[in-house]
């Protein structure tokens, strides 16, 4: 495979037509972090800052494991996080959260006019627009606070190795843009968050030093590792020194 510095996680081959724009969350489970609206830190104040809250969409909430799911006939690729009683589903497009529903087989969960009925290693989607075949393709753990002491979202890409961690407790992330050299490249960096979307799962953070600016943008969306195949609920990209680095990444909760 050959080394390109731009980066392009691998979701999903079409546009996901079936599932296109987001719905709303409904009510955010108690270990998912939520947010409404965020500060913007002033880097000349000594006020201590939290770091803000990011949406749940952004988390596999209840769940402790990620789903990728291989559709048909539209060749589509979903992620899904299960919970007790509720499903996380991402398309290319945005997240849902489905409340389980009665079925006579299976598990179900639906959230007005989208179903996700689950048979074993088989699924099927239902949509206004009609229905999409799947079977499981790969699962993987989602991540912990055990194994990532203090980081409330973390982000890979690959070919460069690249890693980013959102610090729990300040608004302050550590960016590695040559993880994979195993050199002790991280940079520490205050952030202010410049868009929240809540709703849509939408998220900008970026610095005001015009001597190095970066922007990190995290959406909530079906987000494949390049190389592992690995699903994820977020696509992240981080525009530093006139580059770009695109990847996947998730929410750690508590």
């Amino acid at each position: 495979m050959g080394i390109h510095r731009h980066v392009r996680p691998v979701a999903v081959v079409a546009a996901l037509a079936l599932l296109s724009g987001c719905m709303s969350t409904g009510t955010t489970p108690a270990s998912d972090p939520a947010a409404d609206t965020a500060g913007t830190p002033d880097s000349s104040s000594d006020v201590a800052l939290d770091a803000p809250l990011l949406p749940p969409s952004l988390f596999p909430g209840e769940a402790n494991r990620f789903d990728a799911w291989r559709c048909s006939p539209a060749n589509q690729n979903l992620v899904t996080a299960f919970g007790d009683e509720t499903l996380k589903l991402w398309s290319l497009h945005g997240a849902w959260q489905l409340p389980q529903a009665v079925v006579a087989s299976g598990a179900r969960y639906q959230n007005g006019e989208i179903s996700f009925w689950n048979r074993g290693k088989k699924a099927q989607v239902e949509t206004p627009r009609g229905q999409l075949q799947c079977h499981l393709a790969h699962k993987r753990d989602a991540r912990t606070r055990e194994d990532h002491p203090g980081v409330m979202f973390f982000a890979h890409g690959n070919e460069p190795g690249w890693t980013l961690k959102l610090d729990n407790h300040d608004p302050v992330l550590e960016l590695d843009t040559n993880a994979a050299s195993g050199d002790d490249s991280t940079a520490t960096r205050q952030y202010m968050m410049s868009v929240m979307d809540n709703d849509a799962g939408r998220v900008v953070l970026e610095n005001a030093d015009a001597a190095r600016f970066f922007r990190v943008r995290i959406e909530a969306g079906a987000c494949f590792d390049d190389m592992s195949g690995r699903p994820h609920p977020a696509r992240v990209t981080v525009s530093i020194d006139g580059e770009q680095y695109s990847g996947c990444g998730e929410g750690i909760a508590p």
